[in-house]
């Protein structure tokens, strides 16, 4: 009872803190990439561990479910982490995001690399497709493609959770497929950053800097995914349990977060 009464003392905290928050997500994300200074295990992003390590627990799906031939769309890409150790099993990665910033950063960190391209495109908005498709044929590679996506969905609305899926679904073709892994924490926000090292004393710096900063994150499991991806366009593949990790904060080692993983196709 009292560790719980302790976690809620934050309420006050957390408030004021996100009260700082631009209200539009787009400059909220572009804002945030303007301020990073470093990526990594001991950088300015939270999501960003600085190894391959949750990678590798996607590589299994990845192989058995995704064809290696098609390029692959890292959507919500960031600074390109994902994005460059994609670029080993598939022809061509392009990275997209929201923020002109952070696919700055992103091709500063992809400097020298081959079968890598990077675009700024809200793939929430409609014509996002055309974007992505111009994108792809720029690197020769058109057609159909896979996509990744790696915790992007859980921080959207509602209508903007579908209006990327219908984003989506012609990128695909016959023979592409849609691979989410969301953060799918059971508690609320206070619990939430409690998980991640946040007391009433101390909050790491990049969760910091996130709640500041940032669109509040929810939950994206199989209800979500339901919600964004009807079952009259859209099949499920596979699904299941994930783990997300974020940059070390209490210890040397990664937080890890509850997550949920789904393999699509279009119908």
């Amino acid at each position: 009872m009292l560790s719980a009464l302790k976690k809620y003392l934050l309420i006050p905290k957390l408030v004021r803190l996100s009260s700082a928050a631009p209200k539009d997500p787009q400059a909220a994300w572009d804002q945030y990439w303007g301020k990073v200074r470093t990526t990594g295990a001991r950088g300015d992003v939270l999501w960003d561990s600085g190894d391959d390590h949750e990678l590798q627990g996607y590589l299994e799906h990845l192989k058995r479910q995704m064809n290696p031939d098609l390029p692959i769309v890292d959507v919500g890409c960031g600074n390109g982490t994902f994005s460059r150790r994609l670029a080993a099993h598939f022809p061509h990665v392009l990275g997209v995001d929201v923020s002109a910033n952070a696919v700055a950063k992103a091709r500063a960190e992809s400097e020298g690399l081959e079968r890598i391209s990077f675009i700024t495109a809200d793939m929430t908005a409609p014509g996002a497709a055309r974007s992505v498709n111009a994108a792809l044929t720029e690197a020769g590679v058109s057609g159909e493609a896979n996509v990744f996506i790696r915790g992007v969905l859980h921080v959207l609305k509602r209508r903007d959770q579908a209006a990327l899926a219908e984003q989506l679904h012609p990128l695909l073709g016959k023979r592409g497929r849609v691979f989410l892994a969301e953060t799918d924490f059971r508690g609320n926000a206070v619990e939430y950053v409690s998980h991640l090292g946040a007391t009433r004393q101390f909050i790491p710096a990049p969760l910091r800097d996130a709640i500041c900063g940032l669109p509040m994150p929810g939950r994206f499991g199989a209800a979500q995914r339901l919600r964004a991806f009807p079952e009259s366009l859209w099949d499920v593949v596979e699904d299941g349990p994930a783990v997300i990790e974020t940059r070390p904060l209490t210890s040397a080692e990664p937080e890890q977060i509850p997550g949920y993983f789904s393999v699509l196709q279009a119908r």
